[in-house]
């Protein structure tokens, strides 16, 4: 016996059954829509990062093969203020200074004192707000006990003489005279940055 083909029972089922198919369609419409709006908002940004990142990595490779500096080679970072040999000389917990203080009014300029690659824009015990920018041949050219921080992020290239930061006390230096701690990190190792830098 053939089925009827005109059974109530199978136009309910039928009707179901496509709607069902239009509601999951429209459900996965909805949802690839909203990824596709998703992916889109987050390209551009992602993609910038990724170009940000890979320029830097280019730039720290050309400068890694460019020369170390030299004796009277960079610019103060306080070009305006005296400059004193303060290496080597005894601090707390019978540390000894890695670098030079250069004292300056609260808020003045710091500049760096070469180009290179901001490695970090942060904070740390002993330094307080710190600045470190990887200059020619790898240095590390190390900025501490800052007020506060130019316009600079972690990857951005600065030339010599831009703005980094502005003096402070931050750090371990609470308290004391406003002024810069730069040092001079080579291969690891503090180096004395003073004979380095030009003097007015």
């Amino acid at each position: 016996m053939l089925a009827d083909s005109s059974n109530p029972q199978s136009k309910p089922k039928k009707r179901l059954t496509f709607l069902s198919r239009v509601l999951s369609v429209l459900i996965k419409a909805a949802i690839l829509l909203m990824l596709l709006f998703v992916f889109d908002r987050l390209l551009p940004s992602i993609s910038q990062q990724t170009q940000s990142f890979v320029i830097a990595k280019w730039q720290q490779l050309s400068l890694l093969q460019q020369e170390l500096p030299t004796e009277n080679s960079l610019l103060s970072p306080l070009p305006e203020q005296h400059l004193t040999d303060t290496w080597g000389a005894a601090r707390s917990q019978g540390r000894s200074h890695e670098g030079i203080d250069i004292f300056a009014a609260r808020g003045t300029p710091i500049r760096a004192t070469t180009q290179g690659i901001v490695s970090k824009v942060g904070g740390n015990t002993l330094g307080g707000r710190v600045v470190v920018v990887v200059g020619p041949g790898g240095a590390g050219h190390y900025y501490a006990h800052l007020e506060d921080y130019a316009d600079i992020s972690p990857n951005d290239w600065v030339n010599a003489g831009d703005i980094i930061g502005y003096v402070g006390d931050s750090g371990n230096a609470k308290g004391t005279p406003p002024h810069v701690h730069y040092g001079i990190y080579i291969n690891g190792s503090a180096v004395n940055p003073y004979p380095l830098l030009q003097k007015d």
